[in-house]
């Protein structure tokens, strides 16, 4: 609305530049594998508890993740008591989180991890848990800091468009006013269906350090697939929206769950490490499976993902063949390409050369197979090459300029 825009633009323009997320933030997160399961009863295991929390911050810390870049351990919706207390404050359902969030902060921060929780702006979470309405922002702001929170979700169900305009800010300045830093993120353009004009990304980079554009994942490759269409169909807005301190989220990592096949699951890392995503695993850290953990713990991979330029990657090619082509530029002129099929029938032999990709004029690469490890020397702009792409599967390259060989008098 007019309204909304109009509030909008009236805020600081630095109202967020926080410092934080400078690339993509990396962690677990609750929500896609573990939902609202709140039975502790009958499913003490993977209910929304404390003791799921500490178990996989355990996990992170102990099982080679944390050194890899996954620091964040984010609660999702439910935790909390099914109204506030006495003082309006949020609190946390004494049965299940009887040591407090605080404890639970503690903890993780004492093996050098990092604390998300979330909240919702509105009557309800989506859940329906106590949401925080726009009177209520200050309150929750400085109770999530109090507790030692490092990041914060804010959905947005139950709210309108205009306390979304009002509340998303807010929340932005009172995040700051705590002096505790906290990584924000937004669901705000995921609820005004993730464009413009309804969407304005200048103003959304400014407030917050990534959010939320489109459908929740499901485990699903079907959900994958629906992200990848929304997102590259949509590149021109969403790309230049995203850089450090601000990014676009196409939501969780749902690798080793149950939903994805082997290809299917390197494929969506590939693709969410070329559009500079977040990478929030939402899985069982207890029981991961060794192939889910060799793809999301490929040390190439999240070196692209987290390349300190922070430039999004696009779809450049999109061959009749169903063969799919992606450029993620990087720093100290590198790039990272991923040939992805989506073919249903076998291996398919794509040609190409880097001259057709428009990469610049007689310039040479190593090129590094990313998921293979296998480096290829000295390929030429102008050389044609070929890779062999699996049915729903990836080729993932990492390209690195060669100094020119002097040319012999």
């Amino acid at each position: 609305s007019v309204l909304a825009l109009a509030l909008a633009l009236a805020l600081p323009s630095v109202a967020l530049e926080n410092g934080l997320a400078r690339t993509p933030p990396m962690g677990w997160m609750s929500w896609e594998r573990f939902r609202c399961n709140v039975d502790c009863q009958a499913d003490p295991r993977n209910c929304i508890s404390e003791q799921l929390f500490f178990e996989m911050a355990d996990r992170l810390a102990e099982d080679g993740w944390r050194e890899l870049g996954y620091e964040y351990i984010n609660i999702d919706d439910c935790w909390s008591a099914k109204q506030r207390d006495a003082a309006g404050q949020l609190v946390p359902d004494p049965k299940r989180f009887p040591s407090g969030i605080k404890a639970l902060a503690d903890h993780i921060h004492a093996r050098g991890l990092k604390l998300g929780i979330y909240g919702d702006l509105g009557i309800f979470t989506c859940g329906g848990y106590p949401g925080t309405m726009l009177e209520q922002v200050k309150q929750d702001a400085q109770t999530f800091a109090a507790w030692g929170v490092d990041m914060l979700k804010l959905d947005g169900c139950y709210s309108s468009a205009e306390e979304q305009a009002k509340g998303y800010p807010e929340m932005a300045r009172a995040l700051n006013t705590t002096g505790r830093p906290i990584v924000y993120s937004c669901s705000w353009p995921a609820y005004q269906g993730g464009l413009p004009p309804k969407v304005n990304y200048t103003i959304l980079a400014e407030i917050c350090n990534l959010w939320r554009n489109y459908d929740d994942i499901q485990d699903s490759w079907e959900s994958v697939l629906s992200i990848v269409d929304w997102f590259f169909t949509n590149q021109d807005v969403l790309q230049p929206a995203a850089g450090p301190g601000h990014w676009n989220d196409p939501d969780m990592l749902i690798i080793g769950n149950f939903g994805l096949s082997y290809e299917q699951s390197r494929s969506q890392m590939a693709l969410w490490t070329v559009m500079a995503a977040p990478l929030l695993m939402s899985t069982d850290l207890r029981s991961i499976s060794l192939s889910a953990k060799e793809i999301l713990q490929n040390r190439l991979m999240i070196q692209i993902n987290q390349d300190p330029l922070g430039i999004q990657g696009r779809r450049i090619v999109k061959e009749k063949s169903h063969i799919e082509v992606f450029l993620r530029p990087l720093s100290q002129a590198a790039s990272a390409l991923v040939f992805f099929s989506r073919r249903t029938d076998m291996p398919f032999q794509y040609t190409t050369s880097l001259a057709k990709l428009h990469f610049p004029e007689d310039a040479v690469y190593e090129v590094q197979d990313v998921y293979v490890g296998k480096i290829i020397g000295a390929l030429k702009t102008a050389d044609n090459f070929s890779v062999i792409i699996n049915p729903s599967g990836v080729v993932m390259w990492y390209l690195r300029p060669m100094a020119l060989p002097v040319q012999p008098q």
